[in-house]
């Protein structure tokens, strides 16, 4: 198997359903998908998507062997390297905890560690912040990461193509992400 060129992450805030339709998203235009979880995205995902015993089952929603699970405190694996090439990362949803640290430089996991060498390799990483109201330390974060080089997208879908369903605001947000790895 190719190693993936992508990195979806899941980190500890609701929304677990974009980080779903993210990775179908990228398993329908072949891309190769690494995945990693924290534990509290792990937990919130099992209490919005179901039960599922492996998380890469949790978040598809059925078993893929295209989507490579790694372990969250994977720190020889291929994101953890700017040596090694990939070339975006994704993080949704994004928990302000997770803002926090990548906007210090503080890699405590796989996702932290691979969002900072994102950043000093120049290549695309796209939060999607899930935290309603921002505190101005939120935003004073994210500002740094914006910054620093990162695509900030706050899951706010647009109502102008008139929506009928969740689904139909769902894709909306994901079709913004999936737009973003195309610049």
């Amino acid at each position: 198997m190719t190693m993936p060129g992508i990195l979806l992450a899941v980190t500890g805030a609701s929304g677990a359903i974009y980080a779903r339709r993210t990775l179908r998203r990228l398993l329908e235009r072949e891309e190769a998908v690494g995945l990693a979880l924290s534990a509290q995205g792990e937990a919130i995902a099992r209490e919005e998507l179901g039960m599922a015993t492996d998380p890469a089952t949790l978040i598809l929603g059925q078993a893929d062997p295209r989507v490579v699970l790694y372990p969250r405190d994977d720190f020889a694996g291929p994101f953890a390297s700017g040596s090694q090439p990939w070339r975006a990362m994704i993080v949704a949803p994004c928990s302000m905890g997770t803002v926090g640290r990548i906007a210090a430089g503080v890699s405590t996991d796989l996702i932290t560690r691979a969002a900072d060498v994102a950043l000093k390799e120049r290549r695309s990483l796209i939060l999607v912040p899930r935290e309603t109201p921002f505190s101005l330390v939120h935003l004073r974060n994210l500002t740094a990461l914006a910054e620093a080089g990162a695509v900030i997208l706050p899951p706010s879908p647009g109502f102008y193509q008139q929506p009928k369903s969740v689904d139909d605001l769902v894709d909306f947000v994901v079709g913004r992400i999936l737009s973003q790895l195309n610049r």
